[in-house]
């Protein structure tokens, strides 16, 4: 089946599976995390990942890593933000879509806690 053919309600319910298969001992780390999905990332998620125009952004995590939040004060609560429209069209079947959904989560996760992109396997 078509990625295309995901509806907003099927896309979220995917990143809830894709949240619930975390381990616990990472998925402790996102109670005050805010997971979004949006539709498209903005201008400003490519300028804060360096990401090239010509390239699909799948997500992006917005605000001080965990453990720099002793040091660095935010008012903004952190947020995770999942982007609906670059990986249906990166994907070409529900199964490409859901695996994508995991490991954007799982990279975002990783950003959260400090990691950047060339300590994560995907």
């Amino acid at each position: 089946m078509s990625s295309h053919r995901i509806s907003p309600e099927q896309f979220e319910s995917y990143v809830e599976e894709a949240l619930a298969t975390v381990p616990e001992e990472f998925r402790r780390y996102l109670e005050n995390v805010v997971i979004a999905v949006e539709e498209e990332p903005s201008d400003e998620d490519y300028d804060e990942t360096d990401t090239p125009d010509d390239v699909e952004l799948f997500g992006i995590f917005r605000g001080v890593p965990f453990f720099d939040r002793m040091t660095q004060v935010s008012s903004l609560p952190a947020q995770i933000a999942i982007f609906r429209g670059p990986i249906l069209r990166s994907c070409a079947t529900r199964g490409e879509a859901v695996r994508e959904i995991r490991d954007t989560v799982v990279h975002e996760i990783g950003h959260m806690l400090g990691l950047g992109d060339e300590e994560m396997p995907y």
